[in-house]
């Protein structure tokens, strides 16, 4: 990806994890997240949480126990202080700013950014403590991105997606749920969710997370100066290395369609593969196309 002129956003926040209880065999950030998880996505949520904590190397065992959320200050350091990593996510939060700043205001609407949380290891959202094995993620209740940039060495060194794209995408998705935020598609996915059994609950998230699939792709789509030959490659070697088919092969569990929430590595391969080729979140209807 072509990143060097492009202008870093300036919504973002580091923060200083310091003390709490994630050792010890302490419950820690899952401890406290696992119980949101099930809520809004059942047992099947939580089984895929403790998949992905298999596949990189975590013990789900050491959830034993009591622990206490972390105690962190917030930040925002002076520019000479980031790391490159970080100074790269800004870039990809700049660009997605203006990409969809331009399709609000066609709209007639006025966009309304995210804020980037970097944060090392131990974290705390809005929505609960935030633990670098959860992967980047997007909070609702408190419209920020927390990213624990140590993800993608994951990516690369576990996942076998390399490569710059990559950050992009991973990011530009987290902002797609940000999108289904402002436009109410997020609520009326909860409020669903609610009505219906743990089955049609997942399926119901698979369809969000298809979406914001699709939007990462409308984003580079619409920022073509970023695209580099390779990149669309790298983006969908990403794409199937996070399906929930694969993460669970990988752990060495025969794949439950029932209890996927992100998608297959195919459906999430295709999604991004239709926001790249159009360019048009019209065309990100995950809900009506039955993903």
């Amino acid at each position: 990806m072509r990143l060097d002129d492009e202008q870093e956003s300036s919504h973002f926040e580091v923060q200083d994890g310091r003390g709490g209880g994630f050792g010890g065999g302490g419950l820690g950030g899952f401890g406290m997240l696992l119980p949101l998880i099930g809520s809004r996505f059942g047992c099947g949520g939580i089984a895929v949480v403790l998949i992905i904590m298999l596949v990189m190397g975590i013990n789900p065992l050491s959830l034993v126990g009591g622990g206490q959320a972390p105690q962190v200050q917030t930040s925002k350091p002076a520019d000479t202080e980031l790391s490159d990593i970080q100074r790269t996510s800004l870039r990809v939060l700049g660009s997605t700013e203006r990409r969809w700043g331009d399709i609000f205001r066609a709209q007639g609407q006025q966009y309304e950014p995210p804020t980037l949380i970097f944060y090392s290891q131990n974290g705390q959202s809005g929505c609960g403590a935030a633990q670098s094995a959860m992967g980047p993620f997007y909070c609702p209740a408190d419209h920020r991105i927390y990213l624990d940039t140590d993800f993608f060495r994951e990516m690369e060194t576990r996942f076998n997606a390399p490569g710059d794209f990559p950050i992009g995408y991973i990011i530009a998705h987290e902002v797609g749920h940000h999108i289904q935020t402002l436009t109410g598609i997020a609520d009326q996915v909860r409020n669903a969710q609610r009505r219906v059994s743990e089955a049609e609950g997942n399926a119901l998230q698979v369809k969000m997370e298809l979406q914001a699939d699709c939007y990462a792709g409308v984003w580079a789509a619409r920022d073509t100066n970023l695209m580099e030959p390779g990149d669309l490659e790298e983006g969908m070697r990403a794409a199937e290395a996070i399906g929930d088919d694969t993460l669970q092969k990988a752990a060495g569990q025969r794949p439950v369609p029932e209890s996927f929430t992100h998608g297959t590595s195919a459906d999430r391969m295709r999604w991004l593969r239709r926001g790249l080729q159009t360019g048009d979140p019209a065309k990100c209807d995950t809900f009506a196309e039955g993903a």
